[in-house]
């Protein structure tokens, strides 16, 4: 079994690792979200300007409007970031850096899905991502999520060999672990899709509350789950839940975490597989 040990950086009295993440997500020119709020998808070879319009929301309004929340919780996060918005909105990442969250890399853009790749276009896409990154935060990312979180049978050695320190394309876990590849190891973090808005609210059509709801359920009876410690992932993207609506349930959301703090410790990936890898890397 995986999950066993833990870290001396866990709070030994905390079951519940809550990671916060913020998905802010871009398209290439020629492209559009596949879901949104209109529901039927357009005709193949017809190029869905609302939904790109829908999109666009992330970086010009709604990701800023995420910054402030989390400042006035005082909480940090990763943000997971488009290469493609990069190059379009710098100050936006140079203002989620000076705020003190950490950028991760999530493709060049949310149209191009590594497992459709091949290992060449692969590798020069992730390049090509982590430089706008670096050159618009000033910091070279270490986490990575693709696209649909759904990688190549490439992607964690293209990571390793590109020192990612972390990924999160992972579903088989309650805890992080090391991953080996051929070009060295690195950690995977889990990443869990029950407090997420895209498919509660986008995808499945609930109410803007089940994102909030579902996880005061899970938090008051975490300490009560069998095989825990656990982590679990509040997630929100930048299009869907910077928007007033989805704004409100994040901000109870953080805070509905802070009042489990007996029971929860409020985190983020980045810090987790630093915790993680030392565990390890102790040979433990």
């Amino acid at each position: 079994m995986k999950d066993s040990k833990l870290p001396s950086g866990w709070p030994g009295d905390r079951k519940i690792a809550l990671s916060v993440s913020v998905m802010l997500e871009g398209w290439t020119d020629d492209s559009a979200p596949g879901i949104g709020p209109m529901g039927n998808p357009l005709k193949a070879g017809v190029l869905d300007l609302q939904g790109q319009s829908w999109a666009a929301y992330g970086p010009q309004v709604g990701a800023w409007r995420l910054l402030d929340t989390l400042e006035a919780a005082g909480v940090k996060a990763v943000f997971y970031v488009s290469g493609i918005l990069a190059e379009k909105y710098p100050d936006l990442l140079k203002a989620i850096v000076a705020a003190g969250h950490e950028i991760a890399a999530h493709s060049w853009g949310q149209n191009i899905v590594p497992a459709y790749q091949s290992k060449a276009e692969e590798k020069a896409d992730l390049q090509r991502c982590i430089s706008a990154l670096q050159a618009a935060s000033g910091t070279r990312p270490r986490g990575w999520i693709s696209p649909r979180c759904t990688p190549s049978q490439s992607t964690s050695q293209l990571l390793a060999e590109a020192s990612f320190a972390w990924h999160g394309d992972v579903f088989d876990a309650d805890l992080p672990y090391r991953l080996a590849t051929s070009s060295g190891p690195l950690m995977a973090v889990p990443f869990t899709m029950e407090v997420n808005d895209m498919p509660l609210y986008i995808r499945y059509g609930n109410e803007p509350e089940a994102f909030t709801r579902i996880l005061q359920r899970i938090l008051e009876n975490g300490a009560a789950i069998p095989r825990k410690p656990f982590c679990l992932d509040l997630t929100v993207h930048a299009h869907v839940f910077g928007r007033p609506f989805g704004v409100i349930e994040f901000a109870k959301s953080l805070n509905i975490a802070r009042q489990h703090q007996a029971t929860t410790w409020l985190t983020d990936h980045g810090t987790l597989a630093d915790q993680f890898l030392s565990l390890s890397q102790a040979g433990t």
